[in-house]
């Protein structure tokens, strides 16, 4: 985590109660199943080992807390769009403070995750919500721009940021 805290004593929400998912309700093994808004938010908030059924294994961290994104509400399941038709997904995230130094780096796990669990052919859309963060264009155009997120995680100590918040907790 990060030494010189931004927000030192931020707001922990209680989590939601995830409905489970079971691979046994699916009628047909090659059936298509839309992605909804739920199924994001839990991409975003759980990571799911596939096996017979999906299994709870963890939480993306907050880079600064050793909460969740979604203790912190920093992500939330109605601030995610899904348009199946057209392979989209939008997620709106929002900052514990409108000066977050973090937020980009937000941004890019929720980036990160959702490239490592989505179709290749869904396009992704992280945004800051409005009026949330000082920088909020600057920020919005650094999550979106392919060039700025390669760049970034060509970086190998932003990319052990990253894998440092996606990681399964230990012990």
């Amino acid at each position: 985590m990060v030494s010189g805290l931004i927000n030192a004593n931020p707001v922990v929400y209680e989590k939601k109660e995830r409905r489970v998912h079971n691979l046994a309700t699916l009628p047909d093994e090659y059936a298509v199943d839309p992605i909804d808004q739920q199924e994001i938010f839990d991409i975003l908030v759980l990571l799911f080992l596939v096996m017979n059924s999906f299994s709870l294994c963890k939480d993306i961290k907050d880079p600064e807390h050793p909460y969740t994104l979604e203790e912190l509400k920093v992500i939330t399941e109605d601030a995610i769009d899904v348009d199946n038709e057209r392979s989209y997904v939008r997620v709106t995230f929002t900052p514990t403070v409108e000066h977050c130094s973090m937020a980009t780096v937000i941004g890019l796990c929720l980036r990160v995750k959702l490239m490592r669990s989505l179709p290749s052919c869904y396009k992704v859309d992280i945004r800051v919500a409005p009026g949330t963060h000082a920088t909020e264009a600057a920020v919005n155009k650094q999550l979106n721009d392919k060039e700025r997120v390669a760049a970034a995680l060509e970086n190998p100590n932003l990319l052990d940021m990253v894998d440092e918040c996606l990681a399964p907790p230990c012990g």
